[in-house]
């Protein structure tokens, strides 16, 4: 009777599956991207790591805090950890992105990618982009204009870094 513990044990721990992570793999959470056929711009810089089950595409990322900037009119929030399951040219069961639409905050639950085309879901509605708009990553509190904020002295300082938490 004590060996059927053991085969119990030995059934387990040989059916789970390992966890890739940015400290155990050469590649980084924009490769993994690439390697699915997504622009690394859709994470912001600074990724701290990930873990990625391979098998079933279960994943999270981390970041430094949270992340806030804006693109075009959107205002977009990352938490510090982002939630999904990855496959080619699908990112679905998405948690920790927001869109603020007007006054509301919308989390974006899916992306596809159609050919050069990003479709962006928040539940029941989308909204598509061209895939040239993400080749590069944002950066937390200025997204891609950060070249255009000047420094104004310690207060331009301070807002970047609230707008990070």
């Amino acid at each position: 009777m004590a060996f059927l513990p053991l085969l119990l044990l030995l059934f387990l721990t040989s059916s789970a599956v390992p966890y890739a992570s940015s400290a155990n793999s050469t590649l980084t959470a924009y490769e993994v991207l690439e390697e699915y056929d997504f622009p690394i711009g859709l994470l912001p810089k600074g990724v701290l790591g990930y873990k990625l089950n391979s098998s079933t595409g279960k994943f999270s990322v981390y970041l430094n805090g949270t992340c806030t900037f804006t693109v075009d009119s959107y205002k977009l929030k990352y938490s510090s950890t982002i939630t999904g399951v990855i496959s080619k040219d699908k990112l679905k069961s998405l948690s920790g992105i927001k869109v603020k639409v007007l006054f509301f905050w919308l989390s974006i639950t899916e992306v596809i990618r159609d050919g050069d085309e990003l479709e962006f879901s928040v539940g029941i509605a989308s909204a598509d982009f061209p895939v040239s708009n993400f080749s590069e990553c944002p950066t937390c509190g200025c997204g891609f204009d950060c070249d255009s904020v000047k420094s104004n002295g310690w207060m331009d300082k301070f807002n970047r870094l609230v707008s990070t938490f």
